[in-house]
């Protein structure tokens, strides 16, 4: 029996080491010069596989790139060809053509030897192997289905004439101090251009999870490309293999959805986006979402859209059959969910596309608990000084409206919304959490509301009044009110502050629908705020007579009988009533249509 089980253990241990694949050295004479190379080739490639070529940094070598990249598993796995080239003195031409006729002889060689698919050969490269990368995408597109740069981009600016459009995934850290990351967005820029892609992101922090890792998606462009930039926040220079996300394995999962023959039809999924909260207040009853209306962005390389179907989690909601391809939700509950849409084309193949949602039907939110990290505007909120929106989660901000954090012994809170009206513009200077173009919607129902908060000056001794106003999407006001805070920090994150009151805006809704919670600064040069708290919870609902009154064309009304003073629900005379407002007069209450 013994002698059994060691035989077992001997066997299952060959076959182990049977499944790991095969590193060979290789040589080829490319325009007269010996040039040599590494391939990694998985047991059992077979025929008809594809390549990924993968080129090292400057003053580095095949052996370093390979051990950097660390993508054995993953081509285990998938079965695809990996080739590390070694170039001449350690470094790349990234200005002529010696070493794109060594990439293409290389390809020619891995037909001859492996069988490689021609059609889904991929090209990556480290630093400067990088800005070879971006060299030959305007050599051989012909050739490289697509590209992956890391680290690397060409530093005296981009040339964007590829013979085709192109998908690009490129991953770098912010903390490179070699290649810097500030010139990653404008050489994307080019390319996002030159592909037909949008020109807004679709911006996933904590991308699968991984605390440090933003993922931006522009796409899908013309014919299906799409471009991807991989953020790594604080990460220098080298290739990053950590949290559980190795940046080969992203390179693949990337380049293998593309051929130079595409055949399958593409879809990506333009509204809702990814990661959208939809918060339902429901002090009276069952929470209301609003109608989530899906669009897609679809297409087929080699044939036509037959039909594109909608799903929630498994279920099957919609389907359209013609452009524009679009479905509305109209019933949803509380939870997260997967909008997805698969398209089919008339030769029967498929392609899906999915965001995730969170559907919240809470009785107190607090909007501040985003507010954790210094330098970033929180999903959710959106920020305007008179010169430069910025739409949550942005992260890298160093100046103007973002999140500060506080270090003194005594603060009235940690961390803080700074937010500013760099020119004095009338409502130029705010921070709002709900708009459209946020990734929360706020959907409130009937009922009364608590909106607690704290808010300092950053740098106004003199002081400088905030207004809490309520509005709805499309601008007008329900509800507001004005404080004037009694502490200024100093202009300086480490300076000691301390008694900031806890203040209280209590208002009414009279009618569903979705709102905006909006924080202005004084209108007035310089003039700014410091949110640091902002908690908002629904306190009840009492059932009340309510008598509509239609609003004029100039936007305002009056009740019926003008003989006695129209008072707001905080009990203030008001002259005008904007629609969407709720009014009191002689204990009846008043909606202005």
């Amino acid at each position: 029996m013994r002698h059994t089980l060691l035989t077992l253990c001997l066997l299952a241990a060959t076959s182990l080491l049977g499944i790991a694949g095969n590193n060979v050295s290789g040589q080829l004479t490319v325009d007269g010069i010996k040039r040599d190379y590494i391939a990694y080739v998985p047991t059992n490639l077979g025929q008809n596989r594809p390549l990924l070529i993968s080129c090292h940094g400057m003053n580095q070598d095949p052996n370093y790139q390979k051990g950097m990249l660390s993508i054995e598993s993953v081509a285990d796995t998938a079965k695809f060809l990996t080739v590390f080239p070694n170039g001449i003195d350690k470094a790349w031409d990234i200005g002529g053509d010696r070493d794109i006729h060594f990439v293409t002889a290389l390809i020619d060689a891995m037909v001859t030897k492996y069988g490689i698919d021609r059609n889904r050969v991929y090209l990556s490269g480290f630093s400067m192997g990088g800005m070879f990368t971006y060299h030959a995408m305007n050599k051989i597109a012909d050739k490289i289905a697509a590209f992956a740069p890391i680290s690397g981009y060409p530093m005296w600016g981009g040339n964007f004439s590829s013979s085709r459009p192109i998908p690009i995934i490129h991953t770098h850290g912010t903390g490179d101090d070699v290649v810097t990351f500030s010139g990653v967005q404008g050489i994307l820029d080019g390319w996002i251009n030159r592909n037909g892609c949008p020109k807004t992101a679709k911006v996933t922090p904590n991308y699968r999870g991984t605390p440090h890792i933003t993922r931006h998606y522009w796409g899908p462009g013309t014919d299906g490309v799409e471009v991807v930039l991989m953020e790594l926040a604080d990460k220098g220079h080298w290739i990053a293999n950590d949290y559980g996300v190795k940046t080969g394995d992203e390179i693949w999962r990337f380049c293998s959805r593309y051929s130079l023959h595409m055949t399958k039809p593409y879809i990506s999924i333009t509204a809702p986006q990814e990661g959208l909260t939809y918060t339902s207040f429901a002090p009276n009853g069952e929470a209301t979402f609003p109608e989530i209306t899906v669009t897609v962005n679809t297409g087929d390389p080699n044939g036509k859209v037959a039909k594109v179907d909608f799903y929630i989690g498994n279920n099957l909601f919609a389907t359209a059959t013609k452009k524009p391809y679009k479905a509305t939700l109209t019933t949803a509950t509380a939870g997260k969910h997967t909008l997805r849409a698969v398209v089919t084309d008339n030769d029967g193949e498929t392609a899906s596309a999915s965001v995730m949602l969170t559907l919240s039907a809470p009785q107190t939110l607090n909007l501040s608990s985003a507010f954790k990290t210094d330098g970033t505007v929180p999903d959710g909120w959106v920020t305007y000084d008179g010169s430069e929106r910025r739409i949550g989660f942005t992260e890298g901000l160093t100046k103007g409206c973002r999140i500060m954090a506080f270090t003194a012994s005594r603060r009235s809170f940690a961390y803080g919304l700074y937010f500013r009206n760099l020119n004095g513009t009338k409502r130029q200077g705010w921070a709002k959490y709900g708009l459209k173009s946020s990734t929360a919607s706020l959907t409130l129902t009937p009922g009364t509301y608590k909106l607690t908060y704290k808010a300092c000056n950053w740098d106004r001794p003199d002081f400088s009044p905030v207004t809490v106003q309520v509005e709805r999407r499309n601008g007008s006001s329900v509800a507001a009110q004005t404080y004037t805070p009694t502490v200024n920090i100093g202009n300086n994150t480490a300076n000691n502050f301390a008694g900031a009151k806890q203040q209280v805006f209590e208002f009414e809704i009279a009618e569903s629908g979705e709102y905006v919670l909006a924080f202005y600064t004084a209108d007035a040069a310089s003039a700014d705020v410091v949110l640091g708290q902002c908690i908002l919870a629904s306190t009840g609902y009492q059932p009340t007579t309510v008598q509509t009154v239609r609003a004029t064309d100039s936007g305002s009304s009056a009740p019926p009988s003008t003989s006695t003073a129209v008072y707001d629900l905080q009990g203030r005379h008001v002259s005008t009533h904007n629609r969407g407002g709720l009014y009191i007069r002689n204990g009846r209450k008043y909606l202005i249509k």
